[in-house]
């Protein structure tokens, strides 16, 4: 199964001249329902890995960047909620979209063609390395950012210490054939707690954290398989011996799988990881528990959930963003 090119073409449509819309019916925007700094972080994510971005995609980055400092405060902290009446709802904090914040802009940082976007994030960026969230998975998303900051800049203290920090929130993985990994639920984006790990262990040359790492990661890609295909963690989370759901299936998942497991690869240099790549985007392309695509070639959507009886046909921007970064890893494998 062939995947297709990423499109940026949805992405556009939930975009204005202020940032990224949460929600979608259908194809169609829900204004009401405003921006969320969370969403406007993956956004930069995407955007910042284009190899070769035309010039709407660097726009579409140049849009999502300038939303991220006007959410950022004098201490780093962000806001998250912003209504399309252009105020805030929030006050600034240090949930999990100051984490995907960080990630987006040390994205941006290593990434971005353009030098002023690069420097821009970079500013940004150091002063959210500043604070430290008590969430782990807001400290993992914010070690994702400093792991490309320091794949670029090498010498970077805060980038490097925040990225040690981001590690140690993640816990201890009990040594458990079972159950190797630090909580005793699985809930959401997953993937990235391993793959956070797998960078730290790669970054601070530490051998032991490495294999941690990729113990972990091997074990969740492991469970997430039936039949040969990707089912992943249902959105009500899997209680460690308690019963697992089948559904709702979310597109964060898979996008979180194929970022760790494309990570793996590189840092490896073990292409047996692309095999689980390669199923993250046949699921959303049909290979998944009803055999249904999980978003539209007409809109360039990517749709908000797998039901029992097939896809939630809303169109939001986390799904899309999910699928333009899974199908961004396939590309690689063509």
């Amino acid at each position: 199964m062939t995947a297709p090119a990423p499109t940026f073409t949805h992405l556009a449509r939930l975009t204005d001249d202020t940032g990224l819309f949460e929600h979608a019916r259908h194809a169609t925007v829900r204004r009401e329902h405003g921006y969320c700094t969370d969403d406007v972080a993956r956004g930069l994510v995407v955007t910042s890995r284009e190899p070769d971005p035309p010039g709407a995609v660097l726009r579409l980055a140049e849009c999502y960047l300038t939303f991220l400092t006007h959410a950022q405060d004098h201490t780093g902290a962000f806001r998250n909620r912003l209504g399309h009446d252009r105020r805030w709802t929030d006050e600034p904090g240090l949930g999990d979209w100051w984490g995907r914040a960080l990630w987006g802009l040390g994205t941006a940082a290593a990434h971005s063609p353009a030098r002023w976007i690069r420097e821009e994030a970079l500013v940004a960026f150091d002063l959210g390395t500043a604070r430290r969230s008590t969430f782990p998975r807001a400290m993992v998303f914010a070690g994702l950012g400093a792991a490309e900051v320091l794949r670029r800049y090498p010498d970077h203290g805060a980038a490097a210490a925040l990225l040690a920090d981001a590690a140690g929130a993640v816990g201890v993985a009990v040594d458990d054939p079972d159950w190797p990994w630090p909580e005793q639920r699985l809930t959401y984006a997953n993937a990235a707690l391993a793959e956070v790990v797998i960078a730290a262990g790669q970054l601070r040359d530490d051998a032991v954290l490495l294999a941690t790492g990729l113990r972990m990661l091997s074990w969740l890609r492991d469970i997430q398989l039936a039949d040969g295909r990707l089912s992943v963690i249902a959105v009500a989370g899997w209680q460690r011996h308690g019963p697992r759901d089948r559904h709702d299936q979310q597109p964060i998942e898979v996008a979180a799988l194929a970022d760790a497991c494309a990570t793996a690869a590189a840092v490896t240099g073990d292409s047996s990881w692309n095999v689980a790549v390669a199923q993250a985007a046949a699921w959303f392309l049909g290979d998944n528990d009803t055999g249904t695509p999980m978003w539209d070639p007409a809109t360039g959507g990517g749709y908000d959930g797998l039901t029992p009886h097939g896809p939630n046909l809303n169109q939001g921007a986390e799904s899309t963003l999910a699928l333009i970064a899974t199908l961004q890893h396939a590309r690689r494998l063509c």
